[in-house]
């Protein structure tokens, strides 16, 4: 367990409600070293990761509790008054409480809320940053992929790992080595104009309220002002690998442009705005499994193998992730 004994009671603590109503016993949703999520009846606790810096944080929470974001975002709960959503854990940490949401069924893929996850980042990418209270950090996508990839160096000290496996490290390292710096982190991005998710997946995405509430977006740890199609870029890395049904990603792509979607051109070739996102996501996605696969003491499975050789296609083509895959205007 990542989360401390007292650190999981002051989050089981924090989902409680007050007064004499029947309590839900505490569940551990999540353990990880980058979040502790505990759920008791319809309100979660998360512990934030331990670098994670509490004044950007506070900024993005109170993006989220914004009118402007309602229907886009999940809002946090208050846990100071009159609307403070963040405290600090006795180890520092921050913690925060939010509403219950139903999560998308990993058991039900054809169901999977794609064109809902489409139209709210056009949403949200559509927000005018300057109406919004505060200053707004920036999204820290890149700053994620550079992290992984000090991950993937720490997991495979040279020559102490099978030669499969430091051959698809080395991959991944000369794909890292080609991305332009402000997808690296090493630079600030070319386009910083839109409100961004920074790490949109469909675990990201709750209905709430639960029973037949709309999709929300959940996870601010990475909102921020930024190049959006950053957002689009782990979709369009997994249709380019294979990973995602051409019929999926088109769908994807035309809900977002419908709805107003501005970080792509508003018809014909999308990939000339996602081709660096992708790129890196899909070198951050093949780093971590690599590091993932090293500390387990495995092989690669099929998919890990997948983004690594898109890696390996990369080194070969650099300007291009997966030639054959990529007709969609």
């Amino acid at each position: 367990m990542t989360g401390t004994a007292p650190l999981l009671r002051r989050l089981a603590a924090l989902t409680t409600a007050p007064g004499p109503a029947p309590r839900t016993a505490p569940e551990v949703l999540a353990d990880r070293p980058d979040g502790t999520v505990v759920r008791a009846g319809r309100t979660v606790a998360k512990a934030h990761a331990p670098d994670c810096d509490p004044h950007d944080l506070a900024a993005r929470l109170r993006i989220a509790a914004h009118p402007l974001l309602h229907g886009i975002l999940l809002p946090p709960l208050p846990v100071t008054a009159p609307d403070g959503f963040l405290i600090r854990a006795d180890d520092g940490r921050a913690l925060t409480r939010w509403p219950y949401g139903t999560p998308v069924s990993p058991d039900d893929p054809d169901a999977a809320p794609w064109q809902d996850a489409a139209r709210l980042l056009a949403h949200l990418h559509s927000v005018d940053v300057g109406r919004l209270s505060g200053p707004v950090p920036p999204m820290r996508g890149p700053a994620k992929a550079a992290r992984a990839l000090t991950r993937l160096r720490t997991a495979l000290a040279p020559g102490t790992h099978p030669a499969p496996l430091s051959a698809a490290a080395d991959a991944v390292e000369r794909a890292w080595s080609l991305l332009p710096p402000w997808s690296r982190a090493a630079a600030p991005p070319p386009r910083t104009e839109l409100l961004c998710h920074g790490d949109l997946h469909l675990g990201q995405l709750v209905r709430h309220p639960t029973t037949g509430g709309p999709w929300l977006l959940i996870d601010v740890d990475d909102l921020g002002v930024g190049d959006g199609a950053w957002d689009l870029a782990r979709p369009a890395a997994w249709f380019a690998t294979g990973l995602l049904a051409p019929n999926i990603w088109s769908g994807f792509l035309a809900a977002y442009r419908a709805a107003g979607g501005r970080a792509v051109r508003p018809a014909g070739d999308p990939w000339p705005d996602l081709e660096v996102p992708a790129r890196a996501l899909t070198v951050q996605t093949a780093a971590l499994a690599v590091a993932k696969a090293a500390a387990a003491v495995r092989p690669l499975d099929e998919i890990e193998t997948a983004v690594v050789d898109a890696c390996a296609r990369m080194t070969s083509l650099p300007q291009q992730l997966a030639p054959a895959a990529l007709d969609v205007g």
